[in-house]
Parts: structure tokens; C-alpha cells; sequence
């Protein structure tokens, strides 16, 4: 099948990687002439595993790119992977995802073979019916249902795991309002589904739009219920995870999503969450529980900072924020628990150095004047403490490094760290007693720990 992918960012890519890995041709229209590049040469322009091999292996083949509309009117289905970033009240801002459709429409032209259109992007409910398809008609002079189609297929990709999240799904959701769309979304996804055993939901168009936002809400409040228990345990002294091993033991609560740390970040879960928000006071509905979780989020990284100052004050001393993107296994630092982490500390004066292996110069766009290091070894070396924000595999086989610092004070905000002899340890959410009674009073005009194996 041809296929168009308008947007070339996370969603986008890894859509059109994976979509010509199952056989498809696939072209991938953005606006950005060095996106396109890029593409055509095989070069991801976004860090996600697994990616760099998919364009290696079909770019200039089954993937180009392009500037052109034309070539998207010229498939059989083009998705619209747009952003939709929030306004300032949290509700979501359609503007790029109306643009690309009215672009699309004005290729389409009025006449030709019927057109498929399948917004990928996340919207509210409603969005497709009063957005997309409206611009498409006006832009186009085509009817809706006889010379073009709408429908909603909804992303469900974790950044860091995209590839194999794509190739090998939970669900599949086909959201359409026409027979014809379904056929052609079956088709599209017969090289997936056949091949792999999954749940193929077909559905109507704003329920499709609404699973997404409620996918991401429960999970996002999963999150924060399990960081609120975490909280309440480190204040009790009692070891959280192991309070997790065993809850996540019920097949009603799952495993998954039980390990409480900083919280979440990235470009979907406090966007989505706030756009869920919104659109519930749009409609008189004061949605409570998820403002809980967003106030249990907004409140981990001072946590963790407040876990800090009960050590004694950072003024004039190098602390090291190890990991900047908002998750492993991704260069995305969008909401990073890192950033206010790293303001926390510049208003309490601290030097602060920072390592990141890949996110490095996404977040020296937020803070130019913050030390880089090349490595958790130089980050830590001299450090007065540190700070494990992002759990990067590779801080979990730290040990001889944390030697190096001034002081081996370690608050660990994702429960990486080995905590051994000769670390001053702090779990965020993990067992310690309260910040206040940890601190001690010691000749030296130090603080004493508050656990220290």
C-alpha cells in the first residue's frame, strides 16, 4: 500500500519505519527541509532505539521524504502525525494538525480516487468530526464519505521502546466511521496482525480519540498513586518496592507502573493529562482525581530536594544531576523531572554539573550555563552530591565513581543505586526515616545520614 506520513517527529518516524518494515511504501512529508534530508538518507533525526537500523534498511527504498503535499494526495492514505501542544489553560492547541489537513485538502484537489486520512495524533474527542474533516472539504471541494474518508488510529508508543511497541502491540485501535475506512485500515495492518497476536479494537472515531486520553490518564495516575504510597512508606521507613512486589501481585493492580521515583515526564503524559482537564471543565466537569495526580507529580522533584537540604545546605558546592531525559532510552528531555531538579538547586547556589549519555545538548537549550560532563564518573568527581534522576542502566553499575566525590552523598530519585558502605544513601521513596530526624549535628559542621549501610 502507499502510504503518506504527515510530521516527521517521534510519532511520525517511527511510523513510517515501521510501517515500510511491514512492506509498505512510504513517503514522509514535513515542512523542515533538514528533517527531510535527513530521512533520505537514512539518518533518524529524534534518538530511539532500533530506528537507525529501520531507515538504514529502507530509505531510498520503501522511505522518502519530502516537502511536497502532492506526493502524500498522490497515496492511498495519509496519516497526520502533528504536534498538539498545549495552551496555556492545558487544552490542546490543533493548529499544525488543521494546517496539514487544509495543505493535504488543497493537494487532494476535488477530483481523483477516494482519499484516506487517519489522524495520528492525539486530540480530543471530536477533533476528526470538527477539525480535520471540515478543513479537508473547504480545502479540497471533496465530499466526506464519497470523495474522501476520516479516521483515527491512536498511538501507543513509549519513547525509548517505540520500534518494539509498534512491531509488537498491546492493542490496535481502529477508530472509523465507514466501512470503507475499516477495510482499508484492516489491509494496512493485515502484515502486523497476521504475524503478531494482539487485540484489534475497531471502534467509532471519538471513542478512538477518547482511549487514548484514558490510557494515559490511568496510567499517568497510576503513577502518582504509587509515588503518594512510596512517599507515605519513606516516612514509616518501610521499603516501598518490596510494598510494590507484592500489591503488583493482584491481577486487578499489575506489576507494571509500580516503581515510585520522581514521576513522569516527556510529551504525552502532562500534555494529555492536562488537555483531559480541560476539556472536562470545557463541559462543567471538575475531574479531581486527575488534578490529585498532577499535584502528586508537580511535588516529587522538590521532594527529592528537600531530601538534599536535610543533608545540609548546596550553597557553593558541585552537585551532580545524573540523567537529563525525561526516561532511559530516549534524548527527550520535554518535562524532564531533571529541569526542576536543576532550577531547585541553582536557587539554592549550588555548582551544579550534569551528565546525560544522550540528552546532553537537548537540555543545554534550558540551561546553557549549566556544567556538561562527559561521563558519570566526571560528573561525580569532586561532587559535594548527586542527584540519580533518569534510571539509565548504566547508573546502576556505578560504584567505585561515587569515591571520587568530595562527599558520597547520593539521592536516589528512580532507585538505581546499590546502596553499599561508604554512600550517605537517600531513596526518594524508599525506606530511611523521615528528612528532619536525619539530620544530626557532627564536629565537622556536617549532617549526619540518614541511611548508611
Amino acid at each position: 500500500m502507499n502510504v503518506s506520513i504527515i510530521g516527521s517527529g517521534y510519532v511520525g518516524t517511527t511510523l513510517a519505519a515501521c510501517l515500510a518494515d511491514l512492506g509498505h511504501r512510504v513517503v514522509c512529508v514535513d515542512v523542515d527541509e533538514d528533517v527531510v534530508a535527513r530521512l533520505n538518507a537514512g539518518d533518524a533525526p529524534i534518538h530511539e532505539p532500533g530506528l537507525d537500523d529501520l531507515l538504514a534498511r529502507h530509505a531510498g527504498d520503501r522511505l522518502t521524504a519530502t516537502t511536497d503535499y502532492a506526493e502524500a494526495a498522490a497515496c492511498d492514505v495519509s496519516f497526520l502525525a502533528l504536534p498538539t501542544p498545549s495552551r496555556d489553560d492545558g487544552s490542546v492547541d490543533t493548529g499544525y494538525v488543521e494546517t496539514a489537513a487544509r495543505s493535504l485538502g488543497e493537494a487532494l484537489g476535488p477530483d481523483g480516487d477516494p482519499h484516506l486520512v487517519v489522524v495520528k495524533s492525539t486530540v480530543v474527542p471530536g477533533t476528526t468530526d470538527t477539525v480535520v474533516a471540515p478543513a479537508i472539504e473547504a480545502a479540497s471541494g471533496r465530499e466526506r464519505g464519497v470523495g474522501f474518508d476520516v479516521a483515527m488510529n491512536p498511538e501507543f508508543l513509549r519513547e525509548g521502546h517505540a520500534v518494539d511497541d509498534f512491531l509488537s502491540p498491546d492493542k490496535v485501535v481502529l477508530g472509523a466511521d465507514a466501512e470503507r475506512a475499516n477495510e482499508t485500515l484492516r489491509d494496512l495492518y493485515a502484515p502486523l496482525t497476521d504475524r503478531v497476536e494482539t487485540a484489534v479494537v475497531e471502534t467509532g472515531i471519538r471513542e478512538a480519540e477518547m482511549i487514548k486520553y484514558a490510557n494515559n490518564a490511568f496510567l499517568a495516575t497510576k503513577i502518582s498513586l504509587i509515588n503518594e504510597l512510596g512517599n507515605i512508606c519513606k516516612e514509616y521507613g518501610v521499603d516501598a518496592y518490596e510494598v510494590a512486589d507484592a500489591i503488583g501481585l493482584d491481577d486487578r493492580i499489575g506489576e507494571q507502573f509500580l516503581q515510585s521515583g520522581l514521576g513522569w515526564g516527556g510529551s504525552c503524559f502532562p500534555k494529555d493529562v492536562a488537555a483531559l482537564i480541560a476539556a472536562a471543565r470545557e463541559r462543567d466537569y471538575e475531574p479531581a482525581l486527575l488534578e490529585a495526580a498532577v499535584g502528586v507529580n508537580d511535588r516529587q522533584p522538590e521532594r527529592l530536594l528537600g531530601l538534599l537540604d536535610a543533608h545540609g545546605p548546596v550553597d557553593g558546592r558541585r552537585v551532580a544531576v545524573l540523567g537529563l531525559a525525561f526516561k532511559a532510552g530516549t534524548d527527550d528531555v520535554r518535562n524532564s523531572r531533571a529541569i526542576p531538579v536543576i532550577e531547585g538547586l541553582l536557587d539554592r547556589g549550588a555548582d551544579v554539573v550534569a551528565y546525560d549519555p544522550v540528552a546532553t545538548e537537548r537540555m543545554r537549550e534550558h540551561f546553557p550555563d549549566v556544567e556538561y560532563a562527559d561521563s558519570a564518573a566526571a560528573a561525580l568527581d569532586g561532587a559535594h552530591a548527586a542527584a540519580v534522576v533518569t534510571d539509565w542502566p548504566e547508573f546502576a553499575d556505578l560504584d567505585a565513581e561515587f569515591d571520587r566525590m568530595a562527599r558520597p552523598l547520593v539521592v536516589d530519585g528512580r532507585h538505581v543505586v546499590e546502596p553499599r558502605s561508604g554512600i550517605i544513601y537517600e531513596g526518594l521513596t524508599w525506606g530511611g526515616s523521615k528528612p528532619e530526624p536525619a539530620v544530626t549535628a557532627r564536629a565537622d559542621g556536617g549532617a549526619g545520614a540518614s541511611r548508611e549501610p
